[in-house]
């Protein structure tokens, strides 16, 4: 994204293609959508790809309950660069390659000091909200100006999206980004899992269940440690 197309979008709604969900199980339609500007600790970013998660499909067939919300844009495996940046926002700057996470990161609490956990207390896993610090607020218009709900606090199935400050890292450029996109849920939760919950120790011995992007991630993960042993189960319905 160079910087000319940056200047010409900072503060202002940006027109963009999405992939919008209006009812349960119905395909994904492709509308133009208003992607509002960043407001405090939050930032919008282009996104450059983006995956397709289980939990994306489950959200997708969910017809009923609290969390069965439309119309609203999928999507949370995803790598983007900054467009633009809100007040209060340090360590992040337009033009920087970020991957937006749906688990948030505070830096000041117990749990995200803590390297053992990083279950943040201060910004809780609040589905039900659009956004992080502002609620039911959403950052999407329809073309009838009608508001779109954000998913888990990403929202990756749109060109452009917001996302609070918390709910980002910063990456090297220098990966690519079919690969990048995948760290920011599946390949994370397989390495997380193994590495800082269940802490595998010299002289383990792993199972494996299933080999789809959190069994393999486990897998790369334990394979560059030549003292574990690994073993996989692999089960058919």
């Amino acid at each position: 994204m160079d910087k000319a197309s940056i200047s010409s979008t900072e503060g202002k709604p940006i027109r963009c293609k999405a992939a919008i969900l209006r009812k349960a199980g119905e395909p994904l339609v492709i509308e133009e959508i208003q992607v509002d500007p960043p407001q405090a600790y939050e930032v919008r970013i282009k996104i450059l790809c983006t995956s397709l998660c289980h939990t994306d499909v489950t959200f997708w067939k969910l017809e009923s309950g609290p969390l069965a919300r439309f119309p609203r844009i999928l999507g949370h495996e995803a790598v983007g660069v900054v467009e633009s940046i809100g007040e209060n926002v340090d360590g992040i700057k337009q033009g920087d390659v970020v991957l937006p996470v749906f688990h948030p990161q505070c830096e000041e609490c117990k749990e995200c000091k803590s390297p053992k956990s990083n279950w943040c207390t201060r910004c809780t896993n609040d589905f039900l909200s659009n956004t992080r610090r502002y609620g039911m607020t959403s950052r999407f218009k329809d073309s009838f100006g009608e508001d779109i709900h954000h998913f888990i606090f990403v929202s990756s199935f749109t060109e452009y999206t917001v996302v609070d400050i918390a709910h980002l890292v910063k990456i090297s450029p220098e990966i690519p980004v079919d690969v990048a996109a995948l760290l920011s849920c599946g390949v994370a939760t397989g390495i997380g899992a193994a590495w800082k919950v269940a802490d595998v120790e010299e002289g383990s011995t792993v199972a494996i269940f299933g080999l789809g992007a959190v069994g393999l991630a486990v897998h790369i993960f334990h394979n560059n440690r030549s003292y574990i042993k690994q073993f996989f189960v692999m089960t058919s319905f």
